[in-house]
């Protein structure tokens, strides 16, 4: 048999996702989790202090945050490879979930499926304008970018909106989502059995040791991201869903950088 014909007998066969022990999915948690909570209550603070202005905490953990959600594409990428042996695109995208919702009723694929997201976002929506917990000063996005100050350091600064740009899709794309929906949620079943999509959701809210104000409305994020992502197969709908955040925030930013 040729090499070329090797390659195509090896893309024809199924991808075997491998199911991680409770100690491999906790293992996985805590290699995001814990870089992410120490580079904001550690590593960025340091940082704030090498930078000036009134809005340098912020800054600093707008930094910060993008390197620890760039480490876990990083980390996705990698437990991939060890699981695969590969990192093609046919492969990735059937080990991570990267295809189009699948309807439980009917089997099919994309069409009609997709609209389950219209409904997800309306929810994840009104999450985002419940009240959390009270959030230290600096810490807190939102009031950033409506502050006089945030404004004022924006404004024509689009080094800093492609900054802002690289946080938000690796928050929601390429990092968090990837992480929870394509990598951890397809191999818990072994673990969790049929309600892995519940034990995703609550691994998802606790993972936000660097936000703790933030946990008790993520919980809801297991109806919101996981179960919805577990029902339609695909990693896709939590991106879509989740993604909707960042598409406000990406405007609001580019609104003050034109301003």
């Amino acid at each position: 048999m040729t090499t070329t014909e090797n390659r195509r007998s090896a893309a024809s066969q199924p991808v075997q996702i491998r199911q991680y022990t409770v100690a491999g999915v906790l293992g996985t948690w805590a290699a995001a989790a814990l870089p992410m909570a120490a580079l904001w209550w550690a590593i960025g603070p340091l940082l704030a202090r090498a930078l000036d202005g009134s809005t340098a905490l912020t800054r600093a953990l707008i930094l910060v945050s993008t390197a620890g959600l760039a480490w876990q594409f990083l980390l996705v990428l990698i437990l991939v490879q060890r699981e695969q042996g590969s990192l093609r695109w046919a492969v990735v995208k059937d080990a991570l979930w990267l295809h189009a919702p699948r309807s439980p009723r009917t089997g099919r694929r994309g069409r009609w499926a997709w609209l389950v997201v219209i409904p997800l976002v309306i929810g994840f929506g009104i999450e985002e304008e419940l009240p959390t917990l009270p959030k230290p000063e600096g810490r807190n996005l939102g009031v950033f970018l409506g502050s006089d100050a945030g404004q004022s350091f924006l404004s024509g600064n689009w080094g800093w909106f492609a900054i802002l740009a690289a946080m938000v899709v690796f928050n929601t794309v390429l990092g968090e989502e990837l992480l929870f929906r394509g990598l951890l949620l397809p191999r818990m079943q072994g673990a969790f059995g049929r309600w892995d999509w519940a034990a995703n959701g609550t691994l998802f809210a606790v993972y936000h040791l660097h936000m703790p104000w933030a946990i008790p409305w993520t919980l809801l994020d297991a109806f919101l991201l996981s179960y919805p992502s577990k029902r339609y197969n695909s990693a896709l709908i939590g991106i879509a869903v989740h993604s909707a955040q960042s598409v406000v925030i990406l405007g609001l930013a580019l609104a003050l950088v034109l301003s």
